[in-house]
């Protein structure tokens, strides 16, 4: 089941026990100013998800992750490495290589987590034209990660019949996926439109899928 709200983080997670979630993959905000038109490259065209707000101007405060790691039994953290004053340390980090190539790009994210495993990576180039997966609607959040990552998450480090949880879905990629995989998940995004966007993505995935 997947169950999905237009709400803050802090609400939702506040209504579950804790321990109730097997496994948080979450992907808060970086404080980069990705919510932001002037985060666009002169090459991106101007899009609908890139419209003037500040949904990322800071990251969580201690609170949120205090909540998430009260709720969650382990954690997979994207953008870890630009909060790690509330973080344990830990050697189990994910590199998502990007393929970027020689640009002024990032070469790739990290993610933080829980498991006690060595350093795993990622390959999927994501970058301009190329940020998009076959078979999908066109992007509908600024930070949109392929279902793909998400499914490579799953698969890595969840178990069958592991509760899921998402405090920020942006573009709803994790949704898919756990549609994908057979994954329960909850999630909520406090942005109405990039909700419904994914919402309906979700949707839209769904019926695809029952076509064939």
């Amino acid at each position: 089941m997947i169950q999905i709200t237009n709400e803050d983080n802090m609400l939702l997670m506040a209504r579950y026990e804790d321990n109730y979630f097997d496994l948080a993959i979450v992907d808060p905000p970086y404080g980069i100013g990705a919510g932001s038109t002037s985060f666009k490259s002169g090459t991106r065209k101007k899009a609908d998800f890139f419209r003037e707000n500040d949904w990322d101007n800071a990251i969580p405060k201690k609170e949120y992750f205090d909540e998430l790691f009260r709720v969650s039994k382990n954690q997979i953290i994207w953008g870890a490495n630009y909060m790690v004053e509330f973080l344990p340390q830990s050697k189990g980090w994910i590199f998502w290589d990007k393929k970027t190539g020689d640009n002024s790009y990032g070469d790739g994210e990290l993610a933080f987590t829980s498991f006690d495993k060595a350093l795993k990576k990622y390959d999927r180039y994501w970058s301009g034209a190329n940020a998009k997966e076959k078979g999908s609607l066109d992007r509908v959040h600024p930070t949109q990660k392929p279902i793909s990552l998400y499914e490579f998450l799953l698969m890595n480090y969840a178990n069958e019949g592991d509760k899921i949880l998402d405090t920020h879905l942006g573009s709803g990629s994790i949704a898919l996926a756990c549609h994908n995989l057979k994954f329960d998940l909850v999630a909520c995004e406090l942005d109405k439109d990039y909700f419904e966007a994914s919402l309906k993505r979700l949707k839209e995935h769904q019926q695809q899928l029952t076509m064939f």
